[in-house]
């Protein structure tokens, strides 16, 4: 039943046929933990009765909240919408959010040299928070990042910053570290790597994996190095054999640079895994699409993107939380190697 006006239901009218004030309809609509059980059961109630919603800048005068939080990817839009890591991040976010009242921005690359858009952006009150994916290390944008006024959590350690700071990554190095393993237990002594760049977290710490096992194990390193994409991934491979036709393994940083390994290999007349076994990164739906289908090493993406989600809730409810989080890799074992 609404109201005896034809107008939208008020706040008054809301207290009224709750039987409570103004100031604590207020209260519940805002989600202050200040009012007794019933009494939330009661303005509900009424709220449900009358139709009643709430005025969100109204809200947000009070709150200072704006319901709204930024997934920050600074890559191009061509990388995000064709990199299947970046979709299962946002169905972790996603799922997180959806329960509360939390509408998610998609922030994609501004224009080149244009950090400082981004940064007025979340300086400006637009948003509660900022989730920030797959960042470079770059000029000072990530230190002006973690300084600012806002909660903030990264998606790997950001390069270069000095301050604590909230982050969710998997453990790269181990991750590598399996791989290369995997290569030598199946008899594999001429191991190369198709990196990352070395401007970005996950680039560093899965060269480093795959430099420590082959030191480990005596192989001499055969180094390339792409950008996470494919067309980069193809180039990167198409040196590495050229420069190392002897290779009979190959551990790639993603998967979607290890499919274009995979490619460059089949022109060139090498069987995939007998003259050539290869590994990537990743575990990402390209894995059962190639042939032979991907050995990979598993990264629990979704879930990441949850845990992104989660803590930044919780440091917007006031948390703070500046330490790491580290989830652990598995190697997913298929046709390539």
């Amino acid at each position: 039943m609404r109201g005896q006006d034809s107008g939208s239901p008020t706040l008054e009218q809301v207290a009224a046929l709750a039987g409570v004030s103004r100031a604590t309809v207020s209260r519940v609509v805002n989600g202050s933990p200040k009012v007794l059980p019933e009494t939330v059961a009661a303005v509900e109630r009424a709220i449900g009765e009358l139709g009643y919603v709430p005025n969100r800048a109204a809200r947000a005068l009070v709150t200072r909240r704006t319901d709204s939080v930024a997934l920050v990817v600074p890559e191009p839009d061509s990388r995000v919408f064709s990199d299947p890591f970046f979709a299962g991040i946002l169905r972790g976010v996603s799922m997180t959010l959806a329960p509360t009242s939390s509408q998610l921005v998609l922030l994609i690359e501004p224009a080149e040299g244009d950090d400082q858009r981004l940064l007025r952006y979340l300086r400006g009150g637009h948003v509660d928070g900022a989730i920030i994916v797959s960042h470079h290390g770059r000029d000072n944008v990530l230190q002006e990042l973690a300084q600012l006024p806002l909660p903030i959590v990264f998606s790997a350690r950001p390069l270069g910053v000095e301050v604590p700071v909230a982050s969710v990554d998997v453990d790269n190095v181990a991750g590598a570290r399996t791989a290369v393993e995997y290569l030598v237990s199946i008899g594999r002594r001429k191991i190369g790597t198709i990196a990352g760049p070395l401007d970005m977290t996950a680039g560093i710490d899965r060269l480093t994996g795959y430099k420590e096992a082959a030191a480990e194990a005596g192989v001499s390193e055969a180094i390339a190095f792409g950008d996470f994409t494919a067309d980069g991934g193809e180039q990167a491979a198409m040196q590495l054999f050229d420069e190392h036709p002897d290779l009979d393994g190959v551990f790639v940083a993603n998967d979607l640079m290890a499919t274009a390994a995979l490619r460059v290999l089949s022109q060139l007349g090498r069987r995939v895994p007998d003259d050539v076994a290869v590994v990537g990164f990743d575990d990402s739906v390209v894995a059962t699409t190639t042939t032979p289908k991907l050995t990979t090493v598993r990264q629990p993406v979704e879930l990441l993107g949850a845990r992104l989600a989660e803590i930044l809730l919780a440091k917007i409810g006031g948390a703070q939380l500046t330490s790491p989080e580290i989830f652990n890799t598995e190697l997913i074992i298929r046709g390539s190697a």
